[in-house]
């Protein structure tokens, strides 16, 4: 975005559904809400050839590692953070009302917008002409608003309320066409519902966003009633942020040999294949679980692997394990336990009896099989396993399945019923983490990779 000399870049974190922003004059620029990776804001200042002197936090981030202390301490630029929150580092603290002056041109207000978290700030960047935009980090978001359970469910009542007047305050404070830039909103669990727009603005707002439609009480029994459950890793975020996290570490990790992966399957260790999914059906190494880089990998591994336990990667190439320890370590998954690149084979060591493959169908395959014609030799299905989250499940469901959301699935692997499982998600991503892991565990598997719109069509769905 351009306006009078002032420009708003994105920078989009989107296995996680967040997005930062720099936001500059052309020489001097104000970072909100970094991720951890803080080398992508630095190259990005540097292309644009302005000068980080400000970082703004909107909020202590309950989804992953700030970069904000990094960043504010490798470029000497000052960290704006609520007075309020208590932090284990030096800041600013700044509070509703408090104008920053970046430069001459450039300057934010921080509004105090209370509700997805106690001491949430928005920042109103404004420029020669007047306000531009609002960065509203988890409160006003792109036809909903931040949840406001992650503080603990006692709170999400009293802090929904807050939302609600949040919204309101922002939407009388500014213009119709002023650009809202949430942080939250794009796949990320610390939204209270999705959303598919990709921009907006407070007018947009004011006629979409049930914040701003609903009466408070409305609105707080519907956002209360969508909410589902979220990662489990954002129990470790907060007081992460809170304490000041350190640069990040991205030095490739100890290569494992095939003899090393072999003690670490037999070991129990979660060892993860991350190419795509139809590769790792086709030939994976056996025992190995499936978190391709085609999906979310990071939200769903970070959820379902025990904190603190050893992680292998295994990618095709070094860039795979590279992009994957990225994602890991924004959400504070440090350092890999060791990682390898190549092919099954090569991970195998040759042996073919260390080799495995996975049957993937269908919906048409599944409503076929269910009328005693499984093709392609597929097993007829003893059960249906449903791995998506419970809200999807009320939603509608194929009749007769059973529902084990996927973060819950490595502690309930023993109540999925006896024979051969056909086991589904949305698009095909969860099912197939799931079915690797159903795999590992010895199992029959089918991987219906397929969309769920399909099942509907098939004639598989009830609700």
């Amino acid at each position: 975005m351009k306006n009078d000399g002032i420009q708003v870049e994105v920078v989009e974190t989107s296995a996680l559904g967040d997005r930062s922003y720099l936001a500059h004059d052309g020489c001097v620029a104000v970072v909100v809400d970094p991720q951890r990776d803080i080398d992508r804001f630095l190259a990005l200042a540097g292309r644009l050839g302005t000068r980080i002197t400000h970082v703004a936090e909107t909020h202590m981030h309950n989804d992953y590692v700030s970069g904000g202390l990094a960043l504010a301490q490798a470029t000497g630029a000052s960290y704006l953070l609520a007075a309020d929150d208590e932090v284990g580092f030096d800041r600013v603290g700044v509070a509703d009302g408090d104008e920053i002056s970046v430069s001459a041109t450039l300057r934010v207000r921080a509004v105090a917008t209370p509700g997805h978290t106690f001491h949430h700030l928005s920042y109103v960047l404004s420029g020669p002409a007047g306000p531009e935009g609002v960065f509203t980090g988890g409160s006003l978001l792109f036809g909903t608003t931040g949840r406001t359970d992650l503080l603990g469910s006692e709170h999400a009542d009293a802090l929904a309320h807050r939302q609600h007047a949040s919204a309101r305050r922002l939407a009388d404070l500014l213009p119709d066409g002023a650009r809202v830039w949430p942080t939250h909103g794009f796949g990320s669990f610390c939204s209270a519902s999705q959303s598919d727009t990709s921009s907006s603005t407070i007018g947009d707002e004011k006629r979409a966003n049930p914040a701003l439609r609903l009466e408070a009480d409305d609105f707080v029994t519907e956002t209360l009633a969508g909410l589902d459950a979220y990662p489990a890793y954002y129990a470790h975020m907060g007081a992460r942020n809170a304490a000041g996290a350190g640069l990040i570490d991205l030095t490739p990790a100890e290569t494992a040999d095939p003899g090393r992966l072999r003690d670490r399957l037999a070991a129990g260790e979660w060892v993860v294949d991350l190419r795509f999914r139809k590769a790792f059906a086709q030939r994976h190494l056996a025992g190995t679980l499936s978190f391709g880089l085609d999906g979310r990998m990071s939200t769903w591994l970070g959820w379902m692997a025990e904190w603190g336990a050893p992680l292998t990667l295994l990618g095709e190439t070094p860039e795979q394990v590279a992009e994957a320890q990225r994602e890991l370590a924004r959400i504070g998954i440090d350092r890999p336990a060791a990682s390898a690149t190549g092919t099954p084979e090569e991970w195998a060591g040759g042996d073919p009896e260390r080799l495995d493959s996975m049957a993937v169908a269908a919906f048409t395959d599944l409503a076929a099989a269910r009328a005693g014609r499984p093709p392609r030799n597929l097993p007829e299905p003893d059960v249906v396993l449903d791995v998506r989250m419970g809200g999807e499940w009320r939603e509608g469901h194929i009749d007769g399945a059973v529902n084990v959301p996927l973060p819950d699935l490595p502690h309930h692997l023993d109540d999925v019923p006896d024979g051969a499982v056909w086991v589904h998600c949305t698009t095909g991503y969860r099912a197939a983490a799931a079915g690797s892991l159903l795999q590992s565990a010895g199992r029959r598997v089918v991987h219906i990779d397929d969309d769920y719109p399909e099942a509907r069509t098939a004639g598989l769905t009830t609700g």
